[in-house]
């Protein structure tokens, strides 16, 4: 199977383009900067040099063409301000989400966060980053001719990982490590049932494979 991430760079993204490829899945990585594509190849996904920031539609389904699967997992990263958080942890997944159903890729997973909403209140940059997943959250939702999974781990850390873990529609609130959070994604793309559902993920007691089949009687 094809996969293609977005965020190609980022912590949870390198990891689950290991965990895929160690699985024989041909995967690519979309990425800003050149100077990153070493890090994919290393992580075994092929590097695609393209700035969901200012891309068109057209130019990221060109990306996703033959693919089995869609990962959203960028983001604007520490240090970034609210305008960041609304060009890229909204306006960018809403232009993958587009260019997977231009593309006709209707497997898609979305890298959230516990919290997101679009009607969050408050000031802050983290505020703003709420709103915004939660509005990207909602555009997806939306999509009736893609098959969604919305993913919203809890605090990440880089412990390694368990292989044990808590995915429900609500965890309270919790810890769970990077590690974790891939192999929680690996199995959710292997998991068509999962579809439809918005989870949250925390530090649990379930192995992986068994926390993603407990869920997904609840799928589309």
């Amino acid at each position: 199977m094809r996969m293609v991430i977005a965020g190609g760079h980022g912590q949870i993204a390198l990891r689950l383009e290991r965990l895929l490829a160690t699985r024989a899945h041909e995967v690519a990585g979309i990425i800003r900067k050149p100077e990153q594509a070493g890090d994919l190849r290393a992580a075994g996904a092929e590097p695609v040099v393209l700035d969901l920031e200012s891309a068109s539609v057209e130019e990221a389904a060109a990306v996703l063409e033959g693919a089995d699967a869609a990962v959203f997992a960028a983001g604007a990263g520490g240090g970034s301000g609210a305008e960041r958080k609304d060009t890229v942890d909204r306006g960018a997944a809403v232009l993958f989400a587009d260019a997977a159903e231009r593309a006709g890729v209707r497997r898609h997973i979305v890298v959230s966060a516990m919290g997101a909403d679009p009607d969050h209140e408050g000031d802050d940059v983290y505020d703003a980053y709420l709103r915004a997943k939660g509005a990207a959250d909602a555009y997806v939702r939306s999509r009736s001719a893609l098959d969604w999974t919305i993913l919203r781990p809890g605090r990440l850390t880089n412990d390694p990982g368990t292989g044990l873990v808590l995915l429900a529609e609500s965890t309270g609130s919790g810890a769970v490590p990077r590690d974790d959070v891939a192999a929680v994604l690996a199995e959710l793309i292997a998991t068509p049932g999962t579809a439809g559902l918005t989870l949250e993920l925390i530090g649990g007691s379930a192995p992986v494979a068994e926390a993603a089949k407990s869920v997904a009687t609840g799928g589309r």
